[in-house]
């Protein structure tokens, strides 16, 4: 059974920082390309980043460009989401994501797997 388990969100002024991670099981992670989607209240879930099977490649939205930065270590089958200079606008449930095409994690549509999510609240 493939599970995606996110975890480090939390409550963080304007301005911090924090650390997301997601330790995959139940397939084989360097088969898979890993992103981050996010969902704020109200709104559609929507990319934040994504990384190659390898590391090699790295994509980000453009809100979150220069202040969050994506990494893997497929030796402990986890990836991870720094988040630097957050802002309140940067509130929202950000969940784990897992597809073996690349063009599609960063479509958001048809992933294969999903973590459950973990909630990242900014306060002004």
């Amino acid at each position: 059974q493939v599970r995606l388990g996110d975890s480090g969100g939390g409550l963080v002024q304007a301005g911090g920082s924090l650390r997301l991670s997601c330790a995959a099981s139940g397939l084989t992670f360097s088969s898979y390309h890993m992103g981050w989607f996010r969902q704020a209240p109200g709104k559609e879930r929507e990319f934040v980043a994504a990384i190659s099977w390898n590391g090699g490649i790295t994509d980000y939205a453009d809100s979150v460009k220069g202040r969050f930065t994506i990494s893997r270590d497929n030796a402990e089958s986890t990836q991870y989401l720094e988040m630097s200079g957050l802002k309140p606008a940067d509130t929202a449930v950000y969940y784990c994501a897992a597809d073996q095409n690349y063009s599609e994690l960063i479509g958001g549509v048809g992933i294969d797997y999903w973590g459950k999510g973990t909630l990242v609240t900014v306060s002004s």
